[in-house]
């Protein structure tokens, strides 16, 4: 598998595009449109939040389907706590996005994303899908992906190829998020495109495991929201055989949606509001994974830990406090605790007692964009890895200002 160029238009047969309808004050892009030219096998994850939005509400009844063609989306305005009105116009946006493109309505994804408690202003909206529409092509991913953000600093994307059956198989996507990000799903758009051929009850399979091991290990500030959604469409067109069975062709398919997804949900961890660290915790020697992966998350999740890697701070006793509240059994007297980064990597504890370790040197180690912290808890062979970020004074004024 070898990671190229390109967007969500990378496998064959779909296109994209987005455009300014004028939604978001900024007056950036704020409306997008993904179609595939065929019908897709398609998974999808949405929020745990009970306060979902009214496009989730929507998007779950298509993904029963198990078949769609299109995505439309919007930023700007999260269309969330909006009632009956709310629900009404995610439906009318799904009804004209089908309606221009030529298919069913049921075959169309809504997505919706930013300022929660607001209505869609549907004449933007409705005129600025149809200018996507009317834009779409294998070049205008760039643009569709521009258009999902809100308070992300930079663009996610991913895309890798790899062989399937014989055939070369494309897997892409883009994703947003900088805040509102938490385990269990987050503030996140994430749309993952493959050309592969894979039966759908095996897609929806992968995805829901997929989405466990990658998007549900990230956090920046302990909020899940209300329009978290990941997108998953497999149009068949690379030709392989069809994926019936869970054999290599599966495996190489859960492979090459591990690769991107976890990509992409690295990158959302690192592009934490006023985030200035990618911070890695990774939990090895577990009894089960589990176990590994309450534990990481529990030390991503911590404030004072984020507050001591925005300092540059070996604190390590916070990581430990985590570590011992997390509700994971484990023997404290047996935990290694090592820093790594680009800088070099250095152990700072061996069987739960601090050694005497270089302060300078690990505030090196530390002043990295990427850190990691390994902790050893020597139970087993399990392991886990959860992403986040370090928390500093413009997480505040970011939030402070959010709607203004």
């Amino acid at each position: 598998m070898k990671k190229t160029e390109g967007w969500v238009t990378a496998p064959q047969g779909f296109l994209a595009a987005g455009v300014k309808a004028g939604i978001k004050a900024s007056g950036n892009h704020d409306v997008a449109v993904i179609f595939s030219t065929v019908p897709a096998a398609c998974g999808a994850v949405f929020t745990q939040n009970k306060m979902c939005a009214a496009p989730v509400l929507v998007s779950r009844e298509v993904n029963k389907h198990g078949y769609a063609q299109a995505i439309a989306v919007n930023s700007g305005c999260a269309n969330a706590c909006t009632g009956e009105q709310g629900l009404a116009d995610a439906k009318k946006m799904q009804a004209h996005t089908a309606e221009l493109l030529g298919i069913a309505p049921e075959a169309v994804f809504v997505c919706s994303t930013g300022v929660i408690g607001q209505f869609l202003p549907m004449d933007k909206l409705l005129t600025g899908i149809a200018d996507a529409v009317d834009s779409l092509d294998e070049c205008e991913g760039e643009s569709c992906a521009m258009a999902i953000q809100t308070t992300d600093t930079f663009i996610k994307h991913a895309a890798y190829e790899t062989e399937i059956g014989g055939k070369k198989v494309t897997f892409a996507g883009i994703a947003k998020g900088a805040g509102m990000i938490h385990p269990n799903m987050c503030t996140m758009l994430s749309f993952v495109t493959t050309d592969a051929a894979i039966a759908q009850p095996l897609l929806l399979e992968a995805l829901q495991a997929d989405v466990c091991d990658t998007y549900n290990m990230i956090s920046v500030d302990g909020d899940t929201s209300t329009n978290d959604t990941c997108l998953l469409l497999a149009n068949g067109m690379a030709e392989n055989p069809v994926i019936s069975e869970k054999n290599e062709d599966y495996d190489r398919f859960c492979e090459a949606l591990r690769t991107v997804n976890e990509y992409l949900a690295k990158q959302m961890a690192g592009d934490g509001e006023g985030a200035t660290a990618l911070c890695e915790v990774k939990v090895i020697g577990a009894e089960t994974k589990e176990q590994a992966k309450i534990i990481s998350k529990s030390v991503i999740t911590s404030n004072l830990t984020k507050a001591a890697i925005y300092g540059h701070d070996a604190n390590w006793g916070r990581i430990l406090c985590a570590m011992g509240y997390s509700g994971a059994q484990f023997d404290p007297e047996k935990v290694d605790l090592f820093f790594e980064s680009a800088a070099g990597k250095m152990q700072i504890i061996k069987d739960g007692v601090a050694l005497d370790y270089s302060e300078e040197e690990a505030t090196k180690i530390l002043s990295e964009p990427e850190v990691t912290a390994i902790a050893d808890i020597k139970m087993g062979t399990a392991e886990a890895t959860a992403w986040g970020c370090d928390l500093t004074y413009d997480y505040v004024k970011i939030n402070a200002d959010y709607r203004s």
